[in-house]
């Protein structure tokens, strides 16, 4: 283990196989979401409403990261890849957008997983988890009619004057 926590972007490994290590897992990414809305906290202070609820300038730059997080952290199962490259579990696959500071989210799984028929339901789920974290995001049909998210951030948050 490097000691860099990393949120499961649905291209890295399977998820930890004891329970010890998912809830080491679990305190990781409790404690990395802590991290991120005190930075927001911290840097939307001024804004109306709740200063949580946007991403802050970190989650701009790195939309894929901080989407995998807030996915992460609302216990959406990610999707994983073995050490070949092949895909080995059902989940959400988060990838950067055509345009920057966008994300594409699919529900994707190895092959026969029944992936595609899950999709719509999985991925309002993720929609729903995204929205109280600032993240707008859309459903689409893709090539060969599947299922993805546009996730982008929503408006920054509103300054009250004085």
């Amino acid at each position: 283990m490097s000691g860099t926590f990393t949120a499961a972007t649905g291209e890295g490994p399977p998820p930890p196989g004891t329970p010890e290590a998912a809830d080491q897992r679990s305190r990781e990414v409790r404690a990395a979401l802590e991290g991120l809305l005190q930075i927001r906290r911290l840097t939307h202070r001024q804004g109306g409403g709740d200063p949580a609820a946007h991403p802050a300038e970190w989650e701009l730059r790195q939309p894929v990261r901080a989407v995998a997080l807030a996915l992460e952290a609302a216990k959406q199962p990610p999707s994983a890849v073995d050490a070949a490259g092949t895909r080995v579990a059902t989940g959400y696959r988060v990838t950067p957008g055509e345009r920057p500071g966008t994300t594409v989210v699919g529900w994707v799984g190895p092959p026969g997983s029944g992936a595609a028929h899950q999709a719509d339901t999985a991925l309002t789920a993720c929609a729903e988890a995204l929205a109280p974290l600032g993240w707008d995001a859309l459903l689409y049909r893709g090539p060969g009619h599947r299922r993805y998210l546009e996730v982008e951030p929503a408006g920054p948050p509103r300054r009250v004057p004085g």
